[in-house]
């Protein structure tokens, strides 16, 4: 049984190196990130995908290999999916990304791709919403996700409104994403997401319309809250500023579905306020160790070096 079956694209990313001008290759993508950094922690993770047929996508293939992450769809592809950050530094010192995309025709999976045999053998499914791109390319991630609530699956998806594969029509990029939240257990979102989806005050009705278990908001170098029930769960920060762009929410979502299998989650009606609790804590430090090491799938910690940090808190 697959603890974690993770569904997207690959994408190729840039982050900032020591320098403003300076730029490191991001290995990874959230559904990437989050499936090594299942692995790190000694679960199984399963990884369907398409990657580049270039040196960056034979080095992604041979990364997941390297930390036992299946992959159910090695399928390497001509045109592949490029993004590349531009990095600033404002008057105040933060780093500004600025982001341009790239999409590659032939790189989104096909429904016939993601097998219901790999659904069927996985605890949790889950999905970036950069698969969720315009029809008919997004169907596969549709049908991934419906078949696996139709099984009873913990479904998670990871919510990205970069609408640039939507041609700039956030509307329809919302409206697709509203629409599969009806198969959603587990949703991670981010402040900005939060706002386009009506804001906090929204969401109680959101989870309750679309039977959502769990709403993850990621804050950043605040740390993170969950909505969860009628109950609003918070976590702090911890020593490192944890932001997004460096690759810390996708190591804060692997660590803490991670967390979820540690602690005996098979399914939504086993989450309970401790147990999430826990799991966002776990997920933070791996969040903060990811940052840093400045992001990217080599800087994913272990559960080790999790539990060895979380000892200094």
């Amino acid at each position: 049984m697959t603890d974690v079956y993770s569904i997207g694209e690959m994408v190729i990313d840039f982050i900032p190196g020591s320098e403003p001008a300076s730029y490191i290759r991001k290995a990874g993508g959230a559904p990437a990130n989050v499936a090594i950094a299942v692995a790190k922690n000694g679960l199984e993770a399963s990884m369907c995908c398409k990657v580049g047929d270039d040196d960056f996508g034979h080095f992604l293939m041979k990364t997941l290999d390297e930390y036992h992450v299946k992959a159910a769809c090695p399928k390497l592809c001509e045109e592949a999916i490029t993004t590349m950050a531009f990095v600033s530094l404002a008057e105040n010192g933060e780093r500004v990304f600025t982001f341009a995309r790239k999409p590659g025709a032939d790189m989104f999976l096909t429904e016939e791709e993601v097998k219901e045999e790999d659904i069927e053998n996985s605890v949790i499914v889950h999905a970036g919403s950069c698969s969720l791109s315009a029809q008919p390319v997004g169907a596969a991630t549709v049908k991934a996700l419906r078949v696996a609530h139709e099984k009873g699956k913990l479904v998670s998806f990871d919510v990205n409104y970069r609408n640039v594969m939507w041609k700039d029509d956030l509307a329809a990029c919302t409206a697709a994403v509203m629409d599969i939240l009806k198969y959603v257990d587990m949703l991670k979102i981010s402040e900005e997401e939060v706002e386009m989806m009506g804001g906090e005050a929204a969401l109680p009705e959101l989870m309750k319309k679309n039977n959502i278990t769990l709403l993850v908001e990621t804050l950043g170098a605040n740390g993170a809250q969950a909505f969860f029930k009628d109950q609003v769960i918070r976590v702090e920060g911890h020593k490192v500023k944890a932001v997004d762009a460096t690759g810390a929410g996708d190591a804060f979502w692997g660590g803490f579905m991670s967390s979820l299998r540690i602690q005996g989650v098979n399914r939504a009606e086993d989450l309970t306020a401790d147990i999430i609790q826990k799991a966002m804590v776990y997920g933070n430090v791996s969040g903060c160790i990811c940052v840093q090491g400045k992001g990217a799938i080599v800087s994913i910690p272990t559960r080790a070096q999790i539990e060895e940090y979380m000892k200094t808190m």
